[in-house]
């Protein structure tokens, strides 16, 4: 049978959480059992209490193995709780201790932008840490940080955010934000890889749709799908074919290309 252990809480007094037997419980460092109930509050989104443990955490085990983690949690629990200042220096503060870790230096780095763009504009350091990260050797950093002050009108954004048109997770936002400041993105040299066209097809009397992917690079095959009532009204409607296909290299994800239909089917045409 599981034993309970009773903690005092400031909301309800009294709380039973679940713990390993007594057996198991005397081969658990203190500084482990410590960092397992922080983890349980946090589980429970209970982050006050949460960031009040990893906070003891640190002070009671400093030299832990668990202590970079504990670190890293204190700063999660805090931007949960949205204490988006006390988040982002706890970020920096991991950050400045275990900047090379092999699995949460990054995560740390991208939550800390995240931090520092909510309170950009409120907050001079947030908007200090944003410029700073645009310096990141790292193209990936730079991007994050562009995207967060590109959303106040910054221009200062633009190099980076240019430069985030190479990256695949990034092209699609950088080139919104780019068109928001009115800057025209950069066309991208080398192939159009990882860069679709999802062409679904509804036929008459038909319950369900036919989804096809085509690379950009085999795009032109689309005209092969299109009947000639189809690319009749394309042309009705001033649609030149190529000249849509060469623009879609160019649109975010999800943009819709084209959509036409006749009485057989309708086919809409989406850029992914």
């Amino acid at each position: 049978m599981l034993e309970l252990l009773y903690l005092f809480t400031r909301d309800s007094g009294l709380e039973a959480l679940t713990r390993p037997p007594a057996a198991e419980v005397t081969r658990i460092r203190p500084e482990e059992l410590l960092f397992r109930e922080a983890r349980t509050l946090r589980h429970q989104q209970r982050w006050f209490e949460a960031a009040a443990l990893y906070r003891r955490f640190l002070v009671d085990h400093p030299g832990s193995p668990l202590a970079p983690r504990a670190r890293f949690w204190l700063a999660a629990t805090l931007e949960q709780d949205q204490r988006w200042d006390e988040a982002a220096r706890a970020y920096s503060d991991f950050l400045d201790r275990h900047g090379s870790h092999p699995t949460l230096a990054r995560e740390a780095t991208l939550n800390r932008i995240r931090c520092w763009g909510i309170r950009q504009g409120q907050s001079p350091e947030a908007t200090q840490g944003l410029l700073r990260s645009l310096q990141d050797p790292r193209t990936e950093i730079q991007v994050a940080a562009a995207l967060q002050l590109a959303k106040t009108g910054d221009r200062r954004a633009i190099p980076a955010l240019q430069a985030g048109l190479r990256l695949p997770d990034y092209a699609d936002a950088a080139t919104l934000q780019l068109i928001a400041l009115g800057a025209r993105p950069a066309p991208t040299s080398g192939p159009t890889q990882g860069r679709f066209l999802v062409m679904r097809i509804h036929e008459k009397d038909s319950q369900e749709d036919v989804t096809i992917r085509l690379s950009l690079s085999l795009a032109r095959a689309l005209g092969n799908y299109l009947s000639n009532a189809q690319l009749q009204q394309l042309k009705n409607r001033g649609w030149d074919l190529d000249r849509i296909l060469s623009e879609a290299r160019e649109l975010p994800k999800g943009s819709p290309l084209l959509t036409v239909e006749d009485g057989e089917s309708r086919i809409s045409v989406v850029v992914e």
